[in-house]
């Protein structure tokens, strides 16, 4: 492994899937500016997720639209036939 290549700073962050609600608590180097009260009664950063392994087809083995963007509208829009 070569040295002083990997990140010193690891601390707790909360994740929550905002397609579900769903949220949990692990380690990571990502900046945030939002924080959240977790279970234990602390505050930690928040990091907001689009998809988690709680609403991913994969995992779930269901499949689900998750439309963030309004892109599945403005597909739609654009290819829609004229009348």
């Amino acid at each position: 492994m070569k040295q002083g290549i990997h990140p010193e700073n690891y601390r707790l962050v909360i994740f929550k899937d905002m397609s579900n609600g769903h949220t949990f608590l692990s380690k990571s180097t990502t900046a945030s500016k939002e924080t959240l009260q977790w279970e234990d009664g602390n505050e930690y950063p928040l990091v907001k997720l689009d998809i988690s392994n709680t609403s991913h087809p994969f995992y779930t083995g269901k499949n689900m639209l998750v439309d963030t963007a309004g892109r599945i509208d403005k597909f739609n829009k654009r290819y829609e036939k004229k009348k």
